[in-house]
């Protein structure tokens, strides 16, 4: 492919700094600053963001043809971020620089594997092969403001309407398409997180495939990916989350995976490459490794996931975690595995919720195309009618106006 960093930078930083420098930064002036979409710098930078993930998954896409390597893809991704968020915010606040660049690292994530795939430099090549179901997913911040977005392709397919892809994978897709639609639909101001998660579910029962259990959605904060308000994929006995209200001006990452098979995806002996520093963890590390690598996180990572790819010393950082990881100063994102031959898909959007209604900043239909994909599936009354809900407010006429007329 011929989608590189540089011309995506270019091309991107010509359309994006002007309206990412008109906006003032937030500064802490002593006072507490509403940092939530409420304040309109917060705002643009989560919609900044939002448009570079969405300019990288365009690239990785491209990306992902017969023959390329996952790891080299997964670079790929990574250096396009860096690129690309360099280019905006450059000027300093009270003479420091605004942070800015990559808030998950791209994992490519290939059939049955669902999530966390993100080889280092030093593992073998894997190469795609046509007809393989790819799960690509990144993230990118903004002064601590993140976007993230997951997409599910397949390598050497051109699904259009004119021939759409049936069959499983055609009904799977079918189904993460309307999932999709419903979780922005209900992610809304008064509705509640169980309300989603069982809107959800009687999406996965129409189309007849499985929620993957342990997929969580989480409000996101300033430098936080996995907040506290928390959304089930699938209802589980053996995990609970407090229930609770939306409200106007939060974030929220979206998370929708499925399976044809039984939804309980698991880790394998696959070595975990993406961590997350635990910011209230602290232990007196005994390996020189492990100190390196303890530094490098604090310095470059302190609060969001990274990959052992970004480390400067790849073998030192990778023989050091394990202590890390044993004295939890470092959670593990291991990557997740359905059985051979089932079918899995995983999506993941951004979506604001503003006054005028819940915007979707990552992912899409610039990447989806639902008529590409068919099944013989009728969709539920229930779903049809939250599909059916609008999705913005429609603005009220001023009263001067209609005198007017």
């Amino acid at each position: 492919a011929t989608f590189t960093s540089l011309v995506v930078h270019q091309s991107f930083k010509k359309d994006r700094t002007m309206a990412a420098e008109e906006a003032a930064p937030v500064v802490d002036d002593g006072e507490e600053a509403e940092l939530d979409c409420a304040n309109s710098d917060v705002c643009t930078k989560y919609r900044e963001a939002g448009k570079i993930a969405n300019k990288v998954l365009e690239g990785v896409v491209q990306q992902c043809t017969v023959g390329a390597s996952a790891k080299d893809i997964c670079t790929f991704g990574d250096t396009v971020i860096g690129s690309l968020t360099a280019g905006i915010y450059q000027k300093k606040v009270n003479g420091v620089a605004v942070e800015k660049g990559c808030a998950f690292p791209t994992c490519i994530s290939l059939n049955e594997c669902l999530c966390h795939n993100s080889p280092l430099s030093s593992d073998p090549a894997v190469l795609l092969a046509e007809g393989d179901v790819v799960k690509i997913d990144l993230g990118v911040h903004i002064d601590g403001f993140i976007a993230v977005v997951a997409h599910t392709m397949v390598v050497g397919a051109e699904p259009s309407a004119e021939t759409p892809t049936d069959g499983p994978l055609g009904n799977i897709m079918t189904a993460s398409h309307i999932a999709s639609e419903v979780a922005t639909k209900m992610i809304r101001p008064g509705n509640t997180n169980q309300q989603v998660t069982s809107a959800l579910g009687k999406v996965a029962e129409t189309f007849g495939v499985n929620l993957c259990a342990g997929v969580l959605s989480h409000q996101m904060k300033r430098y936080v990916i996995d907040g506290n308000k928390v959304i089930l994929l699938k209802e589980d006995q053996d995990q609970k989350v407090d229930d609770f209200v939306f409200e106007v001006n939060e974030t929220y990452s979206v998370d929708i995976a499925l399976s044809t098979g039984e939804g309980k995806p698991r880790p394998q002996e696959h070595r975990t490459t993406v961590f997350k520093r635990a910011v209230d963890k602290s232990y007196r590390l005994k390996m020189k490794a492990s100190r390196y690598l303890l530094t490098q996180v604090n310095t470059n990572f302190p609060t969001l996931p990274f990959t052992l790819r970004a480390m400067e010393d790849e073998n030192t950082a990778r023989m050091g975690v394990v202590e890390c990881v044993k004295h939890e100063l470092v959670h593990p994102y291991p990557a997740l595995y359905e059985r051979p031959g089932d079918v899995v898909t995983h999506f993941k959007f951004t979506v604001l919720i503003l006054p005028s209604g819940t915007a979707r900043i990552t992912g899409g239909a610039e990447f989806f195309n639902p008529a590409a994909y068919s099944s013989e599936v009728t969709i539920d009354e229930e779903t049809n009618a939250i599909l059916a809900m609008a999705g913005k407010k429609k603005k009220k006429r001023s009263k001067k106006k209609k005198a007017d007329e």
